[in-house]
């Protein structure tokens, strides 16, 4: 069985990707949910002792650990088929868009942060955010046109999914404006099973962990919170 290492449903964007991934295409997996330890680099003498990295998300094989969220798509990979289309074409686009998303739309990851369980009205948008919303909107028609939906590689729920799952929480957070048909998709990531679960574990977490919450209003105005209290 593989064990799972993740840390706050609320706040982490990179430990969603494997997580929902293995939910949606049932490959067990038990979950060790390790909270935030405060600000930077706080966690990593805890995370440490079960990731290389000293970072999450990190998957644990018998004596194998995996860390990355993109490792560990790849190491599923290796033993479950339908982690990547079957289709060479779609294949290969859906590898180029997660490994973009892996590395790059770096204004969205700063300026939005996944917070889950808050609604948010963004003060400002600057110019690098907006080109990332556009980006994003383009690649995800391009996918969702191509292939024929309703996923971004076509019928099937993949890792090019997983790895934009966290996007459809920030759309959901901080209202960011998208054509209809990716709006449609996000509506589409928020209402799977795995999605609601993740969702709603997020809003039941009793942690709050300040610099987490300091990023999400660095440039936004609070209107909502969902969470318990």
């Amino acid at each position: 069985m593989f064990e799972l290492y993740i840390a706050n449903k609320n706040y982490s964007s990179w430990s969603l990707r494997p997580w929902v991934l293995m939910k949606a295409l049932e490959i067990p997996f038990n979950e060790h949910l390790m909270p935030f330890e405060g600000g930077t680099g706080a966690s990593h003498d805890t995370f440490i002792r079960f990731s290389p990295s000293g970072l999450v998300p990190c998957l644990v094989d018998d004596d194998l650990a995996v860390w990355d969220s993109l490792a560990i798509v790849e190491y599923l990979a290796e033993q479950h088929t339908n982690v990547w289309p079957s289709d060479k074409s779609a294949r290969a686009w859906a590898r180029s868009a997660t490994a973009e998303m892996h590395s790059g739309f770096g204004a969205l990851r700063d300026e939005c942060p996944m917070n889950c369980g808050v609604r948010v009205a963004l003060d400002s948008v600057s110019a690098k955010l907006k080109a990332d919303v556009a980006r994003l909107d383009i690649l995800w028609q391009q996918g969702l046109e191509r292939f024929g939906g309703p996923f971004l590689a076509g019928k099937r729920f993949t890792a090019v999914d997983a790895f934009y799952a966290p996007v459809a929480f920030r759309v959901q957070t901080f209202n960011l404006s998208l054509s209809d048909a990716s709006q449609a998709y996000v509506e589409h990531l928020l209402a799977l099973p795995a999605m609601k679960a993740w969702y709603q574990a997020a809003l039941e977490e009793p942690w709050r962990e300040s610099m987490h919450e300091a990023d999400t209003l660095k440039n936004s105005t609070l209107t909502a919170d969902y969470r318990a209290s």
